[in-house]
């Protein structure tokens, strides 16, 4: 896709969301789907499907500081669709974000679930996926490791992953000190990666300082994903508007690496879930 004409909003498709410039505002544009049978069981509660739709869709504005303006909803119609509009009315009104629109389809095979989230900046410019410096700090939110517990059937951590909450506040306070941010949707590691490669830096992590849910479990948390928590980088004297763990150190490097506990690893190694094969 990156060979596509592209408009410069895109950020040659190496971040979480399009960043375009009208009228005097800058908007955030992000779009997420979810397919039965990947990102959702054929029995699952879809009223749970559509709060985490709405939700995984708003944290991609999360990690810009973007405040959200509404979203379009793109549904296929199938079993369970009185118990998703439930969910849907729960998750706007507890997130406080509107719908604008949207179409509906009937498919004849898997359904998948579209939404296209849009919000206006509350920070210029707007914190990339890219920035990350030489002899930053790397940070992460909260615990990892939640929504696999969650998935299990733990039911301390149930929430965590059916119905994970985005950090629209938390992104909206660290936009101004950050230097590269996103939110860690497919494994802390992976993402980690995402940020080293899309920086050109050498991210080197310790895993005694990373946060997790199941400490016994700890390679397992950093690579199982869905835990919506805010990966960033910031210089090392800034003082943090929000609780975050320091997790490691950016170096410069001639080509992007990832290193944790001084061992490198690459995408080959299986860092996190993927749709593709590492490019």
């Amino acid at each position: 896709m990156r060979k596509l004409p592209l408009h410069s909003g895109a950020r040659g498709l190496d971040d979480d969301c399009a960043v375009l410039e009208v009228g005097g505002e800058t908007l955030i544009i992000t779009h997420d789907a979810m397919t039965q049978g990947t990102h959702f069981r054929e029995d699952a509660n879809m009223a749970d499907v559509a709060w985490k739709l709405v939700a995984t869709n708003l944290s991609d504005l999360a990690a810009k500081g973007a405040e959200p303006i509404g979203v379009l909803l793109g549904h296929s119609l199938g079993d369970g669709d009185a118990r998703f509009l439930e969910g849907l009315n729960e998750a706007l009104t507890a997130l406080a974000v509107p719908l604008l629109g949207g179409d509906t389809v009937a498919p004849k095979g898997p359904r998948t679930l579209g939404l296209t989230a849009i919000g206006r900046a509350t920070h210029n410019p707007v914190p990339p996926r890219s920035g990350a410096r030489a002899g930053d700090a790397i940070y992460v939110t909260g615990q990892l490791g939640a929504a696999m517990l969650g998935f299990e059937g733990d039911p301390a951590y149930l929430n965590a992953f059916n119905r994970p909450l985005p950090l629209l506040a938390e992104g909206q306070a660290l936009a101004p000190y950050v230097t590269a941010i996103m939110d860690v949707s497919d494994g802390l590691l992976l993402d980690a990666w995402r940020m080293a490669k899309a920086s050109g830096a050498s991210f080197k992590l310790d895993s005694t300082a990373i946060p997790v849910a199941a400490p016994h479990r700890l390679d397992e948390c950093i690579r199982w994903g869905d835990d919506y928590q805010l990966l960033f980088t910031a210089g090392p004297a800034t003082k943090l508007p929000v609780p975050a763990s320091h997790i490691g150190t950016v170096e410069a490097a001639d080509s992007p690496a990832l290193y944790l506990d001084g061992k490198a690893l690459s995408p080959e190694d299986g860092l996190g879930y993927s749709h593709t094969k590492p490019a």
